[in-house]
């Protein structure tokens, strides 16, 4: 290769011995020429000769060893990479509940003659108050809440319409607050499922209740979208003629749905059998709910974290169009503000009462939005106060001024 030729002549020449050990270097002619008479023309041939020669030899290396994958010549590495963590940004911080509020609702439960617990969340700020917040209490009607979202969950779901038609018969009918009973002839009465939510949920109608636990599965399915939502702190009783009647310590017959059959037998019972059923009820009730998990409910449907918008809407309306409870927490809601809510009632011995509650969403003028929940579990207190306690909860946020006792309710 005429490489190689010139890469020989030019490592030849750099073979010989330098002028420092006395060789001679000669010019073109062959003349000797001394070490002074070395002329810079000469010393640049020299020197370009050398150079191309070394650049010609890596060319060489260079060019044989890209075909071969050889590693003579490595490339360089690449920069290394360098991760610095960046931390996500600071969750914003919490509002904390108001002081005065909380101090007020601990007060007037504390202060209460009875088993009672109370809470109220602010829908958009996170955060809660509460006093015996965490307590199972008796539910009673306030049950049907559960009742009514879970017929509106499979609504959602395509199982049901609410215009999908239901026959009530007496076979359906329970006991204490039935209006509906009166429209049931031999025949039944031909009613809906959106019928029955309305009449559940405004007149607390059991025998509507309970027709349209029927519908959707039973209380095995109720619970289940308890479970399923995640509403903890919430139990779900086995319907209304159970419930009643096991409080009551009466064992259950339909024929006690006619008229007052029911409070007949329970009149015809030892007084101690109804003392010991009461109080297995109270300690622990199978509708038993927390005050604070009854609010986070509440909030969770209010931002609609539970159901559709629709029916969302549906639920809201209608709680708003309640007729019980006109002196609970109605009665703590000053002009301005809106409320959607759910009575429970429960069964009386003598003096003593199992149940007693309102509970609902708050909306402020400014659109603001609270849960609320006010439960009386156990209590000799006679209803005014029981009344009044709920009002004076309510009004600790609303600022009203509770309007004191009202009518005797059955819900």
């Amino acid at each position: 290769m005429r490489t190689n030729d010139s890469l020989r002549r030019a490592t030849a020449g750099d073979r010989r011995k330098p002028e420092s050990q006395g060789y001679a270097l000669g010019d073109a002619s062959g003349t000797p020429i001394g070490e002074a008479g070395v002329t810079a023309a000469d010393m640049g041939k020299t020197t370009f000769a050398h150079r191309t020669a070394v650049i010609g030899w890596s060319l060489l290396i260079a060019g044989c060893g890209a075909g071969a994958g050889s590693t003579l010549i490595p490339a360089a590495p690449p920069p290394p990479l360098v991760s610095v963590a960046v931390p996500p940004p600071a969750p914003p911080r919490p509002k904390s509940a108001p002081r005065a509020l909380q101090a007020r609702v601990s007060q007037l439960i504390r202060s209460f003659p009875g088993k009672a617990g109370a809470a109220i969340q602010a829908v958009d700020e996170d955060w809660i108050v509460s006093e015996g917040g965490t307590l199972s209490l008796p539910q009673q009607s306030v049950s049907k809440l559960w009742v009514a979202m879970t017929v509106l969950a499979q609504r959602d779901a395509g199982r049901l319409k609410l215009d999908d038609p239901v026959l009530v018969t007496r076979d359906d009918l329970t006991l204490f607050h039935q209006p509906i009973a009166s429209l049931v002839t031999v025949q039944g009465y031909q009613t809906t499922v959106g019928a029955l939510l309305t009449r559940a949920l405004t007149q607390s109608d059991n025998t509507a209740n309970d027709r349209l636990l029927n519908v959707v599965g039973g209380p095995s399915a109720v619970r289940r979208f308890l479970a399923e939502k995640r509403l903890n702190g919430i139990r779900f009783g086995p319907g209304e003629r159970l419930l009643q009647s096991g409080t009551a310590g009466v064992t259950w017959n339909q024929s006690m749905a006619m008229g007052r059959g029911f409070e007949a037998a329970r009149a015809r019972l030892d007084p101690a059998l109804r003392r010991a059923a009461l109080q297995r009820y109270i300690d622990n009730p199978p509708d038993g709910a927390q005050p604070a998990g009854i609010v986070e409910a509440l909030a969770r449907l209010a931002r609609g974290e539970l159901l559709s918008e629709t029916s969302t809407r549906v639920l809201l309306e209608t709680m708003a169009a309640s007729h019980t409870g006109r002196a609970r927490l109605k009665a703590a809601t000053p002009a301005g503000w809106t409320l959607a809510h759910k009575t429970g009632t429960g069964q009386e011995l003598g003096s003593r009462n199992a149940g007693f509650n309102d509970i609902g969403l708050l909306t402020a003028p400014d659109g603001r939005r609270y849960a609320i929940a006010v439960q009386i579990g156990d209590t000799t207190a006679p209803m005014r106060v029981r009344q009044v306690l709920i009002q004076q909860v309510a009004a600790a946020l609303t600022g009203a001024q509770p309007r004191g006792s009202g009518a005797e309710e059955t819900e």
